[in-house]
């Protein structure tokens, strides 16, 4: 059942499971913290796991106005205020992965441990760091009819053999609206801060398959954070949470609870 929180100028849908430190879950860019349905009944087994819909996206609903990923970031440490915790554990996908950064630059107090999965690193632009990024614009602007080709970027043939549905969350993408096209103007943004400056103990996750963000991007990431760790999920692609979740969780599980 879907909760809401006022924090700060949003009404922010989320949904909570389990006990134990707080967990804060972001979803991609076009997603909606559904995507991490069949993730959280593993993580809830250790943590207090909280999926949320960040601004423009899902239920949660606030002004009707441009935003920028530090109102992504402020969003979320109001959001853990608001549900009183003072600080969390936080795992981001893809574009997640970029709130979860900009959190940790500029509310470094209310991170306790992070990982970024499937993402890439502050402050570069997703066009710079993968080469095929504009087939990939090209083929979301080209939707319903390219969702069979769409669908291969974010999931490894193999998998959509076995999850042949999966093919039809790209054809029934919604039309443009106001609300998506806000949304996509927001992860356009960045912060000035770099991910050099995370403080916070970090996990990076990327899956060898990924074509959205090839795992070199993100792994890459590993080496400009103090300490932190890499893995290499084989045979995956970048939606973890949903085609490897077990697989995922136990990573988490185990770097969360060192």
């Amino acid at each position: 059942m879907t909760s809401f929180v006022q924090a700060g100028e949003l009404r922010i849908a989320f949904d909570r499971e389990g006990d134990g430190p707080p967990l804060l879950l972001m979803h991609g860019a076009e997603a909606s913290r559904q995507m991490f349905a069949a993730l959280v009944p593993h993580l809830s087994k250790h943590f207090t796991v909280i999926a949320y819909d960040q601004r423009d996206c899902g239920e949660t609903e606030g002004p009707e106005r441009a935003s920028t990923l530090a109102d992504l970031a402020d969003d979320a440490q109001q959001l853990i205020k608001a549900l009183g915790f003072r600080r969390a554990h936080v795992f981001g996908s893809s574009f997640g992965g970029r709130v979860a950064q900009a959190l940790a630059l500029m509310h470094p107090r209310s991170v306790d441990r992070l990982v970024l999965g499937s993402t890439w690193p502050l402050p570069r632009p997703y066009e710079e760091l993968c080469p095929d990024a504009r087939r990939l614009g090209e083929l979301r602007s080209e939707l319903p009819a390219s969702a069979q080709e769409l669908a291969t970027w974010f999931f490894p043939e193999a998998f959509l053999a076995q999850r042949p549905e999966l093919r039809r969350v790209f054809a029934n993408a919604r039309p443009g609206s106001a609300r998506s096209s806000r949304r996509m103007a927001t992860v356009q943004t960045a912060l000035e801060r770099g991910v050099a400056d995370i403080l916070a103990p970090t996990l990076v996750l990327a899956g060898e398959l990924d074509r959205v963000v090839p795992a070199s991007v993100t792994l890459s990431m590993a080496g400009r954070i103090r300490g932190a760790d890499a893995v290499l999920l084989p045979g995956v692609g970048h939606v973890t949470a949903m085609q490897a979740p077990q697989v995922l969780a136990q990573h988490i599980v185990r770097f969360l609870e060192t």
